[in-house]
């Protein structure tokens, strides 16, 4: 597989996270010569937050985690890569239930604190056999220095392991946040998206932990699309061991919260970097509109336009395709008060062509791998930030093979 030519240079390196210990192993649920299975255990009294997908045909393991969160514990998680269990009736349910009865008994712990996810092939049955079968190895081999590993575990079509840590002092403790992340296509957030699992060793309770996760999700995994398309296995997960020992967060700390966001900034963005064929990160600066959420359904009509990405994808300064994009978002905008800038030179304004623009002013910047466009709507004070790629053929090979 081609690594994206937005893949980072190197990895960053995550240090262990007390409470924490992760196993990898090769069930060859869908995959060959690959990992695709992923043990995470946690400490007792690991207080647990997340957010899933809004789809109306949720997975499965979506559906069993958002009845377990209720219990605001966890001891453990099951990742699974290759088949995603979604749209599997009564049968993919109960292969939940064997999977998280077999890890309780392995970790030692009641089934309502083990959370599952799966992503993959929709509309498969999961061979849940082969991962319950893999549990008692991958127990008998867990470690607190597994990072790498557990993120390539759980990638599908991504073509790098996405990680991000982050540490911070509270209450005279050095606090530690871990996160990892698994997405590159059936990318558009109604909540957070993909797959990620983020872990610190701070002691928060989990309703100030899950405060701190609706907030935070709303600027990074919530304002990331690379196709338009959401899946029905979104799964973003929090959990906090608390041995760190810091005196214990009750309500929302802000400290924490923009370490917190910082991660969950940094995973969302090398989703996008790493979508399917994707050869270029495309920021979309949306001000001026009638609101906050006024200005992020613009920027989510720009970025998903296949004309805009297209355009993208070949270099090509079609503005009049993001002038398309904006009328079509089925929010309040003026076309006299509508202005474009791409790589900071402004493009259009006032109901036409800039009469200073020249498309050689911005010819580099369209062949860079970095696009910058900004859309000032001219109406309210209403902004928004939303992430990209562009569309290449590449996207077509991908999915167009995908079950084959």
């Amino acid at each position: 597989m081609t690594i994206s030519p937005l893949a980072p240079d190197s990895y960053p390196e995550l240090m262990p996270v007390a409470g924490v210990r992760l196993a990898t192993g090769e069930c060859g649920i869908r995959y060959k010569n690959r990992t695709d299975l992923l043990l995470v255990e946690l400490c007792e009294g690991t207080q647990v937050a997340g957010v899933f997908t809004q789809s109306l045909t949720a997975s499965a393991p979506v559906l069993a985690c958002r009845e377990a969160l209720k219990g605001g514990k966890a001891r453990a998680v099951v990742v699974n890569s290759g088949n995603s269990n979604a749209f599997t009736g009564s049968v993919g349910v109960a292969s939940v239930e064997r999977i998280m009865a077999t890890c309780a008994k392995e970790i030692g712990c009641a089934p309502s604190e083990v959370f599952t996810a799966s992503t993959g092939v929709i509309g498969e049955r999961l061979p849940d056999d082969k991962i319950t079968a893999a549990l008692h190895d991958l127990t008998s081999r867990l470690s607190a220095a597994s990072w790498q590993d557990a993120a390539r575990a759980i990638m599908t079509t991504d073509t790098y392991p996405k990680m991000a840590t982050r540490t911070l002092s509270l209450g005279g403790r050095t606090i530690t946040i871990n996160g990892i992340a698994k997405g590159s296509g059936m990318i558009a957030p109604d909540m957070a998206t993909m797959l990620a699992f983020v872990f610190t060793d701070a002691a928060i309770e989990a309703k100030a932990l899950q405060a701190m996760l609706d907030e935070t999700v709303r600027p990074t995994f919530n304002a990331v699309t690379v196709d338009g398309d959401t899946s029905t296995s979104d799964t973003l997960m929090l959990f906090a061991t608390g041995k760190a020992a810091n005196p214990l967060i009750s309500s929302p700390e802000a400290g924490f919260k923009k370490a917190l966001q910082d991660v969950l900034h940094e995973l969302a963005l090398h989703v996008v970097k790493d979508g399917e064929g994707a050869e270029k990160l495309v920021t979309i600066n949306v001000t001026g509109a009638a609101s906050a959420k006024a200005a992020r359904t613009i920027g989510m009509s720009i970025a998903n336009s296949p004309l805009v990405k297209t355009a993208l994808a070949a270099g090509d300064a079609n503005w009049g395709r993001i002038v398309m994009a904006v009328g079509k978002a089925g929010e309040q905008a003026d076309r006299d008060r509508l202005k474009i800038t791409i790589g900071g030179v402004v493009i259009a304004r006032n109901g036409e062509a800039d009469p200073d623009y020249r498309e050689a002013q911005i010819e580099s910047h369209m062949k860079g791998r970095d696009i910058q466009i900004a859309v000032d709507v001219g109406i309210g004070t209403g902004a928004s930030v939303v992430y990209t790629c562009d569309l290449t053929h590449r996207y077509i090979d991908i999915n167009g093979s995908y079950r084959s």
